[in-house]
């Protein structure tokens, strides 16, 4: 759906202290030569020029592409006006996987108690609008509400990077351009359609527009006009577009009203960890026999097959989640994000905060930690298939079998400990 990630910013303050003895002559109030700082500084203005200039160059190989797709001379020309390197984009694109947080923090964040008491607000300011929208496309308006809550804190931040200028400035800089040229030309033909002015598309900084953040491509398949004005609108103040886009989008994917995303559960003892695979689904009444039950000790009803979920292995939380889940992920394949919507929504609806423990005395491990760990299990015999910093199911799976063969818990549990056991 969107590059969802969640990024971490780091601000660090500098101080400059100066200090002048007793009895020196005045100083002049202008800034004293720093060569290596102006060397810098003059190198970063020769590398934005040269970034600018390296732009414009390809915005004019890149027209032939888009007027072959459609895009009109017109549309492409009052786009691009005025659009310019933007260095900061590119920054943020390379920064985006070195700092992350463990799911706990996340959540702490996501269903913090004045999202929860803002998400009731929108529930119940726009309920009716979200009933029709419900009864439209079968889609719980509580999941609707709680991935405009995730996506833009219920259309308080929806981005404020000019679309064109980011994906042109993504597109150029070329680690993903095909991609995100095709992002580019979508959003070139939402412009030609007039659901949008240039000056109005506006979103993050990889893209994503609008109060539930659809990427380009996912509008032009996805995005409705619920209002019936002609327009597929997502950015205005009016949220009904894009509320309704994002039900559209859910239930094309499968989402079963009134199923759960998932229920947190507790595990018996002896529990076999290894049987927590998303791989391994059966019914709820299959899981009662084997002990595990809801938090209030019930089995959870048979709304379809679920598997079990340890998303900070045997010492967090345990879910039992069900197909609606994979449809969350349609819209970020994290987990954390899945749960975080998911857990909102029930918030939303009165339910109680998640009960289990989390293990927070650990920390996330970082871009580098997580390279370090795919490369030495794979060295250790237990092949992750790819070394790409990202703990998907083949790392995970991975991590299980090796904890397998070392005697201890298999539950797939990426931690620092584990890190260091592997050194």
């Amino acid at each position: 759906m969107r590059l969802s990630g969640l990024v971490v910013s780091l601000v660090i303050g500098t101080v400059v202290a100066s200090t002048v003895s007793a009895g020196a002559p005045s100083q002049s109030l202008r800034p004293v030569l720093r060569p290596l700082a102006d060397a810098l500084a003059a190198q970063q203005l020769i590398e934005a020029a040269a970034s600018t200039k390296g732009l414009q160059s390809w915005i004019k190989r890149y027209k032939s592409r888009a007027l072959k797709a459609g895009i009109s001379a017109a549309v492409f020309d009052q786009a691009f006006q005025g659009v310019q390197y933007n260095a900061d984009i590119i920054k943020k694109d390379r920064n985006q996987n070195e700092f992350t947080k463990t799911i706990w923090d996340y959540l702490d964040t996501a269903v913090s108690d004045a999202r929860i008491k803002n998400g009731k607000a929108a529930l119940s300011k726009h309920n009716t609008t979200l009933q029709k929208i419900e009864k439209r496309y079968g889609v719980d308006k509580e999941i609707v509400v709680a991935i405009w809550g995730l996506e833009s804190a219920y259309g308080t931040f929806k981005g404020s990077t000019p679309v064109i200028e980011a994906l042109a400035t993504l597109a150029y800089d070329g680690r993903r351009g095909d991609f995100f040229e095709e992002q580019l030309t979508a959003a070139l033909s939402i412009l030609q359609n007039g659901d949008v002015t240039a000056q109005n598309m506006k979103g993050s900084w990889a893209g994503a527009m609008g109060h539930t953040q659809f990427m380009p491509t996912s509008f032009q398949s996805y995005a409705v006009d619920f209002t019936g004005d002609g327009k597929r609108d997502i950015w205005s103040g009016d949220p009904t577009d894009a509320l309704a886009s994002t039900a559209a989008y859910l239930k094309h994917f499968g989402w079963k009203k009134n199923q759960p995303w998932g229920v947190e559960v507790k595990l018996p003892k002896g529990f076999d960890y290894a049987s927590a695979n998303r791989e391994n689904l059966k019914n709820p009444s299959e899981w009662a026999r084997l002990g595990i039950k809801d938090m209030r000790g019930r089995a959870v009803p048979n709304h379809s097959k679920a598997s079990i979920l340890l998303p900070a292995g045997a010492q967090g939380a345990a879910f039992m989640i069900f197909q609606n889940f994979d449809v969350i992920e349609h819209y970020n394949t994290a987990d954390a994000y899945v749960i975080g919507v998911g857990h909102l929504s029930d918030r939303i609806m009165g339910g109680p905060a998640i009960q289990g423990n989390w293990p927070r005395g650990d920390r996330a491990l970082t871009y580098k930690e997580r390279i370090e760990l795919q490369k030495r299990l794979t060295k250790a015999g237990f092949d992750t298939k790819k070394i790409d910093g990202k703990i998907g199911p083949l790392t995970i799976a991975a991590v299980r079998e090796y904890q397998r063969a070392e005697g201890m818990v298999p539950d797939g549990y990426a931690s620092l400990t584990l890190l260091k056991t592997l050194r």
